[in-house]
């Protein structure tokens, strides 16, 4: 087990290992184009970046409506890209940041691996393990039809899963590590939700990053 210093995000040796992982995934499922990438990163590299982005990010909490009822959104969130470029979900409209230079290295990389152009990237900080997203697919207007998602994870791993929305059963799950890339592409928003569950266990945090393109 890794050990702290006495402050949370310096550490003697890497937090969050993903020295096991080593091959691409592509899933296997139907009317949906996703590749897994565990190793995109490597674990220096993302611990610099989990750093960085923990510390230096303009971190907000924004209220949510749920069936009448007004909650606190159950992690935090944050926008940065091309000025003009808003991003409206789940009734809240956030306005980006300009992006930093470490946003736009990690760009860089995802657009090269994705083949893909991105103009803004969404940030979710889970803190512990009741921060969560709920199902949902990423299908806003703005994105177009059929819109890449790149998803970069860094820190704690955290479950991911994917479900049919014609039959809730057909389920998938993904272990997302440290470092790690996960692409959804085509009809994949169509035909497909995704969600970050709750965890009973106690976590570590984890930033993930989600690249996008405004239309």
């Amino acid at each position: 087990m890794p050990l702290y210093t006495g402050h949370p995000y310096i550490f003697e040796m890497s937090l969050f290992s993903s020295e096991k992982f080593q091959k691409e995934e592509h899933l296997d499922l139907a009317n949906a184009t996703v590749h897994y990438i565990p190793r995109f990163l490597t674990t220096e590299t993302a611990d610099d970046y989990f750093y960085k982005l923990y510390k230096k990010t303009k971190w907000q909490q924004d209220d949510i409506k749920v069936y009448g009822k007004t909650y606190k959104q159950p992690r935090l969130t944050a926008l940065y890209g091309e000025a003009g470029k808003s991003y409206s979900y789940s009734n809240i409209t956030m306005h980006p940041a300009p992006f930093t230079p470490t946003l736009l290295e990690i760009k860089r990389k995802v657009e090269k691996t994705c083949h893909a152009n991105f103009n803004i990237v969404l940030l979710n900080l889970y803190r512990y393990g009741s921060d969560s997203n709920g199902w949902h697919s990423d299908d806003e207007k703005e994105l177009g039809p059929n819109p890449t998602i790149a998803s970069v994870s860094l820190g704690e791993e955290r479950k991911f899963q994917l479900r049919k929305k014609t039959d809730k059963k057909i389920r998938h799950n993904i272990l997302l590590s440290h470092g790690s890339l996960l692409v959804m592409k085509g009809e994949t928003q169509h035909f497909w939700q995704h969600q970050i569950p709750k965890t009973r266990k106690k976590v570590r945090p984890r930033i993930n990053l989600t690249f996008r393109k405004i239309i």
